[in-house]
């Protein structure tokens, strides 16, 4: 009988181990992949939930529409999932700041109770079979803390305020983001504008190169070479084509909708490409101090480790509470029935607690001391970012002039070369190489001047005077002085 016994408990013991390695299904399916090398199956329920989630804000698909930057900027940050995620963080914390500050007042609860007892029979009386129910009310009021409920709602304050500083920095990122991929697109389409003009001028030198063939003043390696210089600026015209449904695509995604999504944006005129901002360096970086989020946000954290302190000291000092409760008691023995209350005032004293208090008041100076770190650190790294985004900004205006510089002498020179080879007296050779210096300063004009778009957006970030439509609140842009050498 022994023997069975032991066989059943065995059996019982495999059986519930082989349960424990084979955990229950998920809608039917297996709840993991079969090996590490194969691929895990969704059920119905999954793939019907895909199916559902489609794009919070999408372009119509009947017509490409035209959108204004301020209009490319809206759509990403009403459709941007990290700042629905930012600002769902800011809202949580603010709620828990509220609870937070619930401590400050009494907490009053209800109760029903049902008893129902038996007791033993004593010598001289029998038992006694009772019943009592009735409501009460019970009222708790922490008094005096010494700090600990004043610092835990301070924590909490403090928090709200960092996560709604964090959201700010969300958002700016957000709007430089997507102000940094429509300023790709643009000087992507615009340098497949201007690639296009550089294969009319090779279509025209190739025109130019077989009449000259034809009549008997050029020959055939003339034709060869410019057709060759046309394949090139062919194949530069497609891969330009094929860059900007790339940008296209990019540009959409930073604004949250398909990439496949119709759009467009008008043209921006490139006359704002040649001032600089009036005000210095340092005026740049003062204002970037009072105004980034993310360094308020360091500075709140900070404080919030500060009042931390205070929570952990109050560990070491007494509590004053007080309570009431009344009942209404109702009862099948009549002595047992009626109202009853209680008051009681108490004070509770730590005595030792396992050192645990003196590791809480360690830990949270600690951590105040690393937030204070992580707050000069984030203050360097904005200086450095607005000291270099400003020189940047510098050169790149510069680099506008000199690119128009170059284009007007391209241009000319292009022309000269035109002329002299359709006269004769120029070779194939140097028109050729013109027409390629003009394509390449066409390309080096438009990339210099998005280039400074870019850089300008790339300040304001820093600064922190990036608006949510896309511009920034600058001072008046002025001239710069051309310091370029020999000027």
């Amino acid at each position: 009988m022994t023997r069975t016994v032991i066989a059943a408990i065995c059996i019982a013991g495999v059986a519930s181990a082989a349960c424990v390695h084979s955990p229950p299904s998920i809608n039917g399916v297996r709840p993991a992949p079969a090996s590490p090398s194969s691929l895990w199956t969704p059920p119905a329920s999954v793939i019907t939930a895909a199916s559902r989630d489609t794009t919070h804000l999408a372009i119509s698909t009947t017509a490409a529409r035209q959108l204004t930057l301020p209009e490319v900027v809206d759509l990403a940050l009403r459709n941007s999932p990290a700042t629905r995620l930012s600002w769902a963080q800011a809202r949580a914390a603010a709620d828990a700041y509220g609870s937070t500050e619930g401590r400050l007042y009494p907490t009053l609860s209800a109760g029903l109770s049902v008893n129902h007892s038996l007791s033993l029979a004593t010598p001289g009386r029998p038992p006694i079979e009772r019943s009592q129910y009735g409501p009460s009310l019970t009222l708790a009021y922490t008094v005096l803390d010494f700090g600990g409920r004043s610092g835990s709602i301070d924590v909490t304050r403090q928090t709200a305020i960092a996560l709604d500083l964090s959201h700010n920095a969300t958002v700016e990122n957000t709007i430089l983001q997507v102000e940094a991929a429509a300023f790709g697109y643009l000087s992507t389409r615009s340098q497949l504008a201007a690639q296009r003009v550089a294969v009319e001028l090779a279509t025209a030198a190739l025109d130019a190169a077989n009449e000259r063939h034809r009549v008997g003043l050029a020959t055939i390696a003339d034709v060869l070479q410019a057709q060759t210089a046309r394949s090139q600026a062919e194949l530069q015209l497609e891969t330009l084509e094929g860059a900007l449904q790339v940008a296209r695509g990019s540009l959409a995604v930073a604004m949250g909708v398909p990439a496949n999504s119709p759009f467009d944006i008008p043209e921006v005129p490139a006359t704002d490409s040649v001032h600089f901002v009036s005000e210095s360096v340092d005026s740049l970086i003062d204002l970037a101090v009072r105004n980034r989020p993310e360094l308020a946000s360091a500075r709140a954290e900070a404080a919030a480790a500060s009042s931390q302190i205070r929570v952990a000291r109050s560990g070491y000092l007494p509590a004053l509470a007080i309570g009431a409760t009344g009942a209404n008691n109702g009862s099948n023995v009549s002595t047992f029935s009626g109202r009853t209350y209680a008051i009681n005032l108490g004070v509770q004293m730590p005595v030792f607690t396992g050192f645990s208090n003196q590791y809480d008041v360690a830990s949270a100076s600690e951590q105040y001391q690393a937030a204070l770190a992580r707050a000069e650190t984030t203050k360097q790294q904005i200086i450095q970012q607005v000291f270099s985004a400003y020189y940047t900004l510098r050169t790149s205006t510069n680099r506008v002039r000199t690119a128009a510089d170059l284009l007007a002498s391209a241009i000319q020179s292009e022309t000269v070369a035109r002329e002299r080879y359709r006269e004769g007296v120029g070779s194939i050779v140097d028109l050729l190489v013109a027409q390629s210096a003009l394509a390449n300063a066409r390309a080096q004009s438009v990339d210099a001047r998005w280039q400074w778009r870019t850089s300008l957006a790339q300040l304001a970030h820093d600064v922190g005077v990036l608006n949510a439509r896309g511009d920034t609140t600058f001072s008046p842009l002025t001239p710069l002085p051309d310091i370029r050498p020999g000027r």
